[in-house]
């Protein structure tokens, strides 16, 4: 019987381990995380309906309604966050990612965000204590994620890290934390663990953080861009994206279709930067 050179069982021992070979450095993959906004808060529109093969969402919920899988990759045509939500951020920004990446690049988002929550619900440790206190209509929401949303979207991510890389990490919370100056370091919390929990290098994976409806659009939280501005100084690659000029709906809360692909697009303009890649 032949023996098996130490490096053969060495690369066999990595295979079994999660076929890591099996990544493709060209899929890049974003994490997408909040609330209402980042569910998305617009019907989207007939423009909308069609979206490039390279533009894709993996699902993280069982969607009988959209015929998706938890788990799976599907073209990413509205809604991207659960079964029943419409348009938001992560929408135009796939889309503009992959209009100026070169053809041979896909990307993929996953989106796991409940409307109305704070930053809390995303605390790996502390999550279930929120909950505990979180309204009746927002815990059905929750519960579409098996009570967890961090660890769905952990869960999500590591499937994905099969497949692709992740290269970034997209936040639109604040509106239920206005005024509360310890969100910065709550958030720099979520990155953290969500870094160490997918072994990421916190130097190659910013998070792009987006204002709120801005106050040049009456927006109700438009108080909360301030400390939201300031998170660059307690969170290392971070980026602030501005939601100036972006249009919001009638409730001064959410952002319209437009204002949605106005501050999806301002994402993916920041993230291609930060790439390098010329526009």
């Amino acid at each position: 019987m032949k023996k098996i050179s130490a490096i053969t069982l060495f690369i066999l021992l990595l295979l079994a381990r999660g076929n890591i070979f099996a990544q493709d450095p060209n899929f890049q993959i974003y994490l997408c995380l909040g609330q209402s906004n980042m569910e998305g808060a617009a019907k989207a529109e007939f423009q909308d309906s069609t979206v490039n093969p390279r533009f894709e969402v993996m699902e993280a919920v069982n969607c009988d309604n959209l015929d998706r899988k938890m788990g799976s990759w599907y073209p990413a045509v509205p809604p991207l966050c659960r079964c029943r939500t419409n348009m938001g951020p992560a929408d135009y920004f796939g889309r503009t990612m992959v209009e100026h990446l070169p053809e041979n690049v896909k990307v993929g988002v996953i989106v796991v965000a409940v409307g109305g929550c704070k930053i809390e619900l995303f605390d790996k440790e502390n999550y279930q204590k929120y909950v505990e206190t979180a309204p009746g209509w927002m815990k059905g929401m929750i519960n579409e994620y098996d009570g967890n949303p961090y660890g769905r979207l952990v869960e999500m991510a590591k499937l994905a890290q099969k497949e692709g890389v992740i290269k970034g990490i997209l936040l639109h919370q604040g509106e239920s934390n206005s005024n509360d100056s310890l969100w910065t370091q709550k958030v720099k919390g979520v990155y953290n663990n969500l870094v160490k929990d997918l072994n990421l290098d916190p130097n190659k994976v910013p998070l792009l953080a987006g204002e709120t409806v801005n106050a040049d659009q009456q927006g109700i939280c438009a108080g909360m861009n301030s400390i939201i501005a300031i998170l660059p100084q307690t969170l290392p690659n971070s980026y602030v994206i501005s939601s100036a000029g972006c249009a919001d709906g009638p409730d001064n809360l959410h952002f319209s279709a437009a204002g949605y692909r106005e501050l999806g697009k301002r994402y993916a303009k920041k993230m291609l930067e930060l790439q390098g890649v010329k526009k």
